[in-house]
Protein backbone atom coordinates (compact mmCIF):
# COMPACT_ATOMS: atom_id res chain seq x y z
CA UNK A 1 0.00 0.00 0.00
CA UNK A 2 1.43 3.10 -1.01
CA UNK A 3 0.55 6.72 0.35
CA UNK A 4 -0.19 10.10 -1.38
CA UNK A 5 0.15 12.54 1.39
CA UNK A 6 3.35 14.07 2.78
CA UNK A 7 6.15 11.93 4.46
CA UNK A 8 6.00 11.04 8.16
CA UNK A 9 9.83 11.93 8.40
CA UNK A 10 12.18 8.16 9.02
CA UNK A 11 11.00 5.17 10.64
CA UNK A 12 12.58 4.58 13.79
CA UNK A 13 15.14 1.75 13.61
CA UNK A 14 15.37 -1.20 16.07
CA UNK A 15 19.18 -0.70 15.70
CA UNK A 16 21.88 -1.66 13.69
CA UNK A 17 21.59 -5.43 12.47
CA UNK A 18 25.21 -5.99 11.61
CA UNK A 19 28.60 -4.81 10.40
CA UNK A 20 30.52 -5.77 7.45
CA UNK A 21 34.69 -5.16 7.78
CA UNK A 22 37.25 -5.34 4.77
CA UNK A 23 39.94 -7.26 6.02
CA UNK A 24 43.70 -7.49 5.16
CA UNK A 25 44.08 -11.30 6.08
CA UNK A 26 40.93 -12.95 6.81
CA UNK A 27 42.64 -16.34 8.50
CA UNK A 28 43.89 -13.70 11.27
CA UNK A 29 40.93 -11.72 11.47
CA UNK A 30 38.54 -14.92 11.80
CA UNK A 31 40.91 -16.06 14.44
CA UNK A 32 40.53 -12.69 16.07
CA UNK A 33 36.67 -13.14 16.48
CA UNK A 34 36.18 -16.38 16.97
CA UNK A 35 39.23 -17.62 19.44
CA UNK A 36 39.69 -14.16 20.99
CA UNK A 37 36.02 -12.13 21.33
CA UNK A 38 33.96 -15.36 21.09
CA UNK A 39 31.26 -15.02 17.76
CA UNK A 40 30.29 -18.19 16.07
CA UNK A 41 31.47 -18.91 12.60
CA UNK A 42 28.27 -19.49 10.70
CA UNK A 43 29.44 -19.24 6.73
CA UNK A 44 31.86 -19.27 4.59
CA UNK A 45 31.17 -17.60 0.51
CA UNK A 46 33.19 -16.96 -2.06
CA UNK A 47 31.89 -15.15 -5.27
CA UNK A 48 34.22 -12.85 -5.95
CA UNK A 49 34.82 -11.96 -2.94
CA UNK A 50 35.73 -14.23 -0.31
CA UNK A 51 33.52 -13.48 3.19
CA UNK A 52 32.46 -14.37 6.48
CA UNK A 53 29.88 -14.26 8.49
CA UNK A 54 29.52 -14.82 12.42
CA UNK A 55 26.94 -14.40 15.08
CA UNK A 56 27.06 -13.76 18.72
CA UNK A 57 24.21 -16.98 19.22
CA UNK A 58 21.00 -18.56 18.12
CA UNK A 59 18.35 -16.13 17.41
CA UNK A 60 20.84 -13.86 14.73
CA UNK A 61 21.64 -14.36 10.90
CA UNK A 62 25.08 -12.42 11.70
CA UNK A 63 26.36 -9.95 13.65
CA UNK A 64 29.70 -9.36 11.86
CA UNK A 65 30.84 -10.05 8.14
CA UNK A 66 34.61 -10.22 6.79
CA UNK A 67 35.40 -9.67 3.55
CA UNK A 68 38.82 -10.09 2.43
CA UNK A 69 40.39 -7.20 0.30
CA UNK A 70 41.47 -7.68 -3.01
CA UNK A 71 45.00 -6.48 -2.50
CA UNK A 72 46.30 -6.30 1.25
CA UNK A 73 49.57 -4.72 0.07
CA UNK A 74 47.52 -1.64 -0.86
CA UNK A 75 45.81 -1.50 2.38
CA UNK A 76 47.25 1.80 4.72
CA UNK A 77 48.79 0.46 7.34
CA UNK A 78 48.21 -1.13 10.75
CA UNK A 79 48.32 2.08 13.60
CA UNK A 80 50.70 0.84 16.39
CA UNK A 81 48.16 1.73 18.74
CA UNK A 82 44.41 2.13 19.29
CA UNK A 83 43.47 5.71 19.08
CA UNK A 84 39.95 6.84 20.71
CA UNK A 85 40.38 9.78 19.34
CA UNK A 86 39.14 10.35 15.84
CA UNK A 87 42.22 10.70 13.63
CA UNK A 88 40.64 9.55 10.25
CA UNK A 89 37.39 9.09 8.58
CA UNK A 90 35.68 5.65 9.01
CA UNK A 91 34.64 3.34 12.21
CA UNK A 92 35.87 4.51 15.04
CA UNK A 93 35.74 1.28 17.40
CA UNK A 94 32.71 -1.56 17.32
CA UNK A 95 31.15 -2.35 20.57
CA UNK A 96 30.72 -5.50 21.51
CA UNK A 97 28.62 -6.66 24.68
CA UNK A 98 28.56 -9.05 26.89
CA UNK A 99 25.67 -10.33 28.80
CA UNK A 100 26.62 -10.11 32.56
CA UNK A 101 29.63 -8.64 34.53
CA UNK A 102 31.04 -12.39 35.04
CA UNK A 103 31.04 -12.63 31.19
CA UNK A 104 32.65 -9.53 31.15
CA UNK A 105 35.37 -10.26 33.77
CA UNK A 106 35.87 -13.63 32.26
CA UNK A 107 36.47 -11.84 28.98
CA UNK A 108 39.16 -9.38 30.62
CA UNK A 109 41.18 -12.71 31.87
CA UNK A 110 40.60 -13.94 28.28
CA UNK A 111 42.43 -10.74 26.64
CA UNK A 112 45.02 -10.67 29.37
CA UNK A 113 45.79 -14.38 29.03
CA UNK A 114 46.11 -14.15 25.35
CA UNK A 115 48.48 -11.54 25.73
CA UNK A 116 45.58 -8.86 23.64
CA UNK A 117 46.92 -4.85 24.78
CA UNK A 118 44.70 -3.01 26.42
CA UNK A 119 44.46 0.50 25.06
CA UNK A 120 42.07 1.72 27.81
CA UNK A 121 39.74 0.30 30.41
CA UNK A 122 37.48 2.41 32.45
CA UNK A 123 33.60 2.52 33.59
CA UNK A 124 31.31 4.90 31.83
CA UNK A 125 27.92 5.70 33.50
CA UNK A 126 26.31 3.16 31.26
CA UNK A 127 28.85 0.43 30.41
CA UNK A 128 32.39 -1.38 31.82
CA UNK A 129 34.51 -1.29 29.09
CA UNK A 130 37.94 -2.24 27.29
CA UNK A 131 39.29 -1.10 24.65
CA UNK A 132 41.23 -3.26 22.02
CA UNK A 133 41.99 -3.65 18.51
CA UNK A 134 41.53 -6.74 16.05
CA UNK A 135 44.36 -7.32 13.53
CA UNK A 136 43.19 -4.59 10.99
CA UNK A 137 43.48 -1.70 13.97
CA UNK A 138 39.70 -1.38 13.93
CA UNK A 139 38.70 0.00 17.41
CA UNK A 140 36.81 -3.06 19.94
CA UNK A 141 35.09 -2.32 22.73
CA UNK A 142 34.05 -5.19 24.89
CA UNK A 143 31.46 -4.16 27.60
CA UNK A 144 29.07 -5.00 29.52
CA UNK A 145 25.71 -3.00 29.93
CA UNK A 146 24.53 -1.65 33.47
CA UNK A 147 20.68 -2.12 34.52
CA UNK A 148 19.07 0.45 32.84
CA UNK A 149 18.10 2.07 36.14
CA UNK A 150 21.42 3.03 36.97
CA UNK A 151 22.04 5.80 33.93
CA UNK A 152 18.38 6.22 32.32
CA UNK A 153 17.53 9.22 35.00
CA UNK A 154 20.15 11.77 33.58
CA UNK A 155 21.46 9.54 30.41
CA UNK A 156 23.79 12.88 29.50
CA UNK A 157 25.57 12.74 32.75
CA UNK A 158 26.07 8.69 32.32
CA UNK A 159 27.38 9.44 28.74
CA UNK A 160 30.00 12.08 29.95
CA UNK A 161 31.29 10.01 33.38
CA UNK A 162 33.74 7.93 32.86
CA UNK A 163 36.40 6.37 35.53
CA UNK A 164 39.97 5.27 34.39
CA UNK A 165 40.93 1.75 35.34
CA UNK A 166 44.28 0.35 34.53
CA UNK A 167 45.11 -1.43 31.27
CA UNK A 168 47.00 -4.17 32.59
CA UNK A 169 47.96 -6.36 35.59
CA UNK A 170 45.70 -7.21 38.55
CA UNK A 171 43.31 -3.50 38.37
CA UNK A 172 42.65 -4.48 34.96
CA UNK A 173 40.76 -7.42 36.41
CA UNK A 174 38.59 -5.80 38.77
CA UNK A 175 34.76 -4.60 38.28
CA UNK A 176 32.96 -2.09 40.92
CA UNK A 177 29.93 -3.13 41.59
CA UNK A 178 29.28 0.40 43.40
CA UNK A 179 28.19 1.85 40.75
CA UNK A 180 27.27 5.77 40.54
CA UNK A 181 23.80 6.47 39.72
CA UNK A 182 22.70 9.35 37.61
CA UNK A 183 19.40 10.52 38.64
CA UNK A 184 17.51 13.75 36.79
CA UNK A 185 17.94 16.78 38.72
CA UNK A 186 14.98 18.15 41.34
CA UNK A 187 12.49 20.50 39.64
CA UNK A 188 13.79 19.93 35.65
CA UNK A 189 10.81 18.09 34.93
CA UNK A 190 13.10 15.29 33.27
Amino acid sequence: MTSNGPSKGPARPVGVNHLVLNVRDIEASHRFYTEILGFESVVEVDMGTEMRFYRSGPGHHHDIALAQVKDPADQPPVPDRYRVSARRAGVNHIAVAYPDRESFLQMLHHLQDNEVPIALRGNHGMTHSAYIMDPDGNGIEVLYELPADVWEGDLPKAMMYFENLPKEGPGMLEDRTDVPVFAAEAGTGA
